[in-house]
């Protein structure tokens, strides 16, 4: 899990994980910077508190479960069993961790886009911001199942990308920008199954400025 978290997270939550095996406090679950009503109308409080509070205290149980586990073990088919544990709810834990930092209140930062290195980049890459967040929507909506939809900077084009991981993979192929969880549990207590309302509204408390910060050091 650590070559994951490395690749994924900014240092301030990198720190938060280790290899399997290794001498550290568990993991917990972070705190929201935000009240769980704060993100209505577009997000539910019942949808935050939810999601929070038992869905990501989920992984981070699971992830501390299967790290104890795999540290007491000596065997290595136990161990290699032991991945898709780790794997899942690690990545559950990297995935909800960049999620809530993602997303800010309206009365703040959400949905605010300033001109800046990001805004240019999408403009480059997409053409328009509306045309990323057509393309993005899209490509998150046509995923089966449960999974996330992410802008990641790609360091070999040097570019801005849509891409889609299932399940709680994390992104590892590329930078994590902005990450949008298209999980059940993310909308359907207020959205149903119409999952274009929404990736529709959602745009309304991302954290543009946020998301900036991790392409410039993306882009380092």
């Amino acid at each position: 899990m650590l070559s994951i978290a490395r690749t994924v997270l900014r240092p301030t939550l990198t720190r938060a994980f280790v290899a399997p095996g290794a001498a550290a406090s568990l993991h917990t679950l972070p705190d929201l910077p935000y009240a769980y009503n704060a993100l209505e109308p577009h997000i539910s409080e019942q949808i935050m508190k939810l999601h929070h509070t038992k869905h990501h205290q989920t992984y981070v149980n699971g992830l501390n479960a299967a790290e104890e586990t795999y540290a007491k073990s000596t065997s290595t088919k136990e161990k290699i069993a032991l991945q898709s544990a780790l794997k899942f709810n690690g990545g559950g834990h990297i995935n909800h961790s960049l999620f809530w930092k993602n997303l800010s209140p309206v009365n703040e930062d959400g949905g605010k886009l300033a001109e800046g290195p990001l805004k240019q980049a999408l403009e480059r890459d997409f053409g328009s911001v509306e045309d990323f967040k057509k393309k993005f929507n899209a490509a998150t909506a046509a995923i089966q199942g449960s999974g996330w939809g992410w802008l990641g900077y790609n360091s070999a084009t040097k570019k801005l990308e849509i891409t889609t991981t299932a399940n709680q993979d994390p992104l590892i192929s590329h930078s994590p920008i902005i990450g949008v969880d298209i999980w059940e549990h993310a909308f359907y207590l207020q959205y149903h199954n119409v999952k274009v309302d929404y990736l529709a509204a959602i745009w309304n408390v991302i954290n543009f400025k946020e998301a900036e910060q991790r392409l410039v050091e993306a882009t380092k």
